[in-house]
This record gives structure tokens, sequence and C-alpha cells, in this order.
């Protein structure tokens, strides 16, 4: 069955105090949410946050990034099994920020996944284009080919714990957003390209958000398309406020 998810992604951004004390202005201000409320703080703050949200139900603890192998001589990185460790369900991969800065292809995303899913982690796969693919209206073709390389190899019963993000890059932080109908749209030739590779019953149970500069303004009018299952939010997620809202406008 489709889950309805709001996660928010904290990226490089707040102390563990500070992380705390919005943690805690979250759990107070969402209270049944419709679906489930994720939420992805730095690495230092994994294991304090997550102690504070396993005390309500619909919180879920995720990290924003882990590497591909199961361990070794991999200075500075975290492996799927640490982030196992301190309550972690959940994984950010292929985040346009990831893809960009820290060139991760879709090959290394690919393995990104399978680790991840082999520990017992769900992925929350970033895919989306740049400005110039948008404007030469070859955006479905690049979010498939991004789809196809680093999810497709999955059988359908590791299919089925993906959850999918679309996240146009123009409108990352940009202030930009797009429209709810474009949004519709790319969100539909996601579910059909799985349609295709997958089936219709699988596809109809995938859940897809939408990343990008998704906020409290914008969130009902989202979230009411037939395709778009709820966000992947970054700075509004800094608020307790507005992502209260956000987890609001459910469907």
């Amino acid at each position: 069955m489709r889950q309805q998810i709001v996660a928010g992604n904290w990226k490089m951004n707040k102390t563990l105090e500070e992380g705390v004390e919005l943690t805690k202005a979250i759990l107070d201000k969402i209270n049944q949410p419709k679906g489930l409320v994720v939420v992805a703080p730095p690495l230092t703050h994994l294991q304090e946050i997550g102690r504070l949200l396993s005390t309500k139900k619909s919180f879920h603890l995720s990290a924003q990034n882990c590497h591909q192998e199961e361990k070794g001589a991999y200075t500075g990185e975290v492996s799927a099994d640490m982030l196992v460790s301190v309550g972690c369900s959940f994984v950010i991969l292929g985040h346009s920020e990831r893809r960009q800065y820290f060139k991760e292809s879709n090959a290394t995303l690919a393995a990104k996944v399978n680790i991840s899913l082999a520990k017992g982690l769900r992925p929350i796969f970033c895919c989306g284009e740049p400005l110039n693919i948008r404007e030469t209206e070859t955006h479905v073709a690049y979010v498939a080919k991004q789809l196809k390389a680093s999810l497709f190899h999955l059988s359908e019963t590791e299919f089925r714990k993906v959850v999918i993000a679309y996240e146009p890059i123009w409108a990352i932080g940009t202030g930009k957003t797009a429209s709810s109908l474009q949004a519709q749209e790319m969100h539909k030739s996601i579910r059909d390209l799985v349609a295709k590779k997958y089936g219709k019953a699988v596809a109809n149970d995938t859940t897809i958000l939408y990343g990008g500069s998704c906020n409290a303004q914008n969130a009902a009018e989202l979230f009411a398309q037939p395709d778009v299952d709820g966000g992947l939010i970054g700075g509004a997620s800094l608020k307790a406020d507005d992502f209260a809202v956000i987890v609001g406008a459910l469907k």
C-alpha cells in the first residue's frame, strides 16, 4: 500500500543542542500525522534525535547518506550497519548535492541502494534534472536514466522498500518551485516507468515524494496531486511551525 511521507532533510545545519530543541518542538506540534514523518539530522545528532523520535508513533529516523561498502578503511564515512545501530530506518541516497559536490555516479548509488536494503534501511532515492535539461524538454528521459541505472536491477521485493523523491535541481534552495502540474507530470511519468518494469500493482504502491522548495505555502497544492505522496523537505524542515503545516497537508 502506498504510504504518505514527509521527510525533513536538515543537511549541514543545527548544532546538537539546536537539533534537540527543534525535534522537541516538532514532536510537540505534530499529533497523529496522516502518514509517516521522517527526520534526517546530521550524523552527529542521530542517536540523540532518534531517542526523542522513538517516543512517538509514526516518527522515523533517517541518515542523509551512507557508504557503499560494508566496512573498512574509509576515513570519515559511515556504514549502513552503523546507521542501523543508532536507530535509523531510512537513508537518503542520491541527493543532487551529493551527485554534484561529491560526484556520486549512478553506479555508486546502485551500490549504496544495495547495501542499505541488505542492512534493513529503506532508501529515499533522489532523482531530478538540472535547469538546462528541463529547458531542452529532455527531463523525463534524464530522470528515467537515473532510475533505470540505480534501481531497476532490484527484485520486486527489494524495490517495494524504496521511496523515490523527485527533486527538480533548478528548484532546490532557489525559491523556485515546480508548479503542481509540473510536479504531477513528472511523478506520473516516474510511476508509469515503474509500471513498465515491475507492473501496475508495484507502481501503485510506490511512494513518490516531491523535493524542490516545498514549503508551508505550497505543500497542500502539491500534495493534492494524485501521484505526489508527500515531500522531501529542506529549509522548511528547520522551522517547527512550517514543518508541522507541511505534515498537516498530507492527504
